[in-house]
């Protein structure tokens, strides 16, 4: 199975049935000659590891209509880029969405290296990203490999090792498959058809464009693949949080340490996350009441159970740690999921949000 086996019947299937993005350039605006902007594949593959398409739409149109390019991006205050990526998870991204438009701009004149190897060396770009941004934005013949290019490979291939131990067989029966023409729109074809047509449960295997190439359908196992190692269980951990309001309304906040999870996002001030419930540690001096529902919340690596203490302070009240932060500036949507489930827990009332 050669590239051109692969690559002349997908991108006829792509041109005619590739998905609309926001961020995408389609095959008739290419062939129009409208060329992909650098910056909005970054910001999208950024977004969209580890993250569904659907989340990630209304993130992507809010972040290009606050910051249209690298540059605005590179000058936007650390605050506002994390209370803007609230709600979508895996903060770190967020941190290293700054340092990389910073670096852009600083080292790069606010243009984007135009090859994989330039573009590895930005903070926060690794081999995935970086043949992402090459293929789509640059026409370089990389290997774009993702959930879904793996589950098409593993099918056409028929390879029966489990992942993750087949990644860099897949990778490299992938990189077999990449062509030297179109590789961006071909990076696209392939994880839209996994996303579409290959897809983990019930395949359409009738209307696939590459049925007839594909050894797994010809062995009658195309959806047992790929097969996956069992997963370990996850550890359970435990914490406080501590959700203070003041007599004028204002509630105490306190922004994460930069390093760990959350990092440099704002949350309820608590105690560490153990595997035992941690001993009490309030911010403030209050007379604290245990809410009535705990939070749980899944991390990648833990499940995570918090109790929720409330406290009414009078005004004027001096923090331990933290700052008030008055009623009507506080948005509940600018803070992390978990952050936003122990503020549901707490029952406060409707803010300036």
């Amino acid at each position: 199975m050669c590239d051109a086996d692969v690559s002349l019947p997908l991108l006829g299937w792509y041109d005619a049935h590739a998905r609309v993005m926001p961020w995408r350039v389609g095959p008739q605006e290419r062939r129009a000659g409208i060329r992909p902007d650098p910056y909005r594949v970054w910001l999208s593959e950024v977004m969209l590891q580890q993250t569904t398409v659907a989340a990630v739409r209304d993130y992507f149109r809010r972040f290009t209509a606050r910051w249209p390019t690298v540059g605005e991006l590179a000058a936007a205050e650390d605050g506002a880029v994390m209370a803007e990526w609230a709600g979508l998870g895996y903060y770190a991204r967020a941190r290293n969405l700054l340092k990389c438009a910073r670096a852009v701009v600083a080292d790069h004149g606010g243009v984007f290296p135009g090859d994989s190897t330039a573009l590895r060396s930005l903070p926060g770009i690794g081999p995935y990203t970086a043949a992402a941004i090459a293929a789509i934005a640059f026409d370089e013949a990389a290997t774009v490999v993702d959930g879904n290019v793996e589950r098409v490979v593993a099918r056409l291939f028929a390879v029966e090792d489990p992942l993750p131990g087949a990644k860099s067989k897949l990778a490299e029966r992938a990189a077999r498959l990449t062509p030297t023409e179109r590789p961006g729109d071909f990076a696209q074809a392939m994880m839209d058809l996994g996303a579409t047509i290959c897809t983990p449960r019930n395949p359409a295997c009738g209307i696939c464009p590459l049925m007839d190439l594909c050894r797994a359908r010809a062995a009658g196992i195309a959806p047992s693949l790929p097969r996956k190692s069992a997963k370990a269980v996850k550890p359970e951990r435990q914490g406080i949080a501590y959700v203070a309001t003041r007599d004028d309304g204002a509630v105490l906040l306190e922004r994460r340490p930069e390093k760990g999870l959350l990092g440099g996002m704002l949350g309820w001030p608590g105690t560490d996350w153990a595997e035992v419930l941690p001993e009490p540690s309030p911010p403030v001096p209050a007379d604290w009441q245990e809410a009535a529902r705990t939070v749980r919340h899944t991390f990648t690596h833990f499940h995570l159970t918090l109790t929720v203490m409330t406290a009414r302070v009078a005004g004027g009240t001096a923090p331990g740690r933290g700052s008030f932060v008055a009623r009507g500036d506080f948005r509940p949507a600018s803070l992390p999921t978990v952050m936003r489930k122990v503020h549901d827990a707490a029952s406060l009332p409707p803010s300036g949000d």
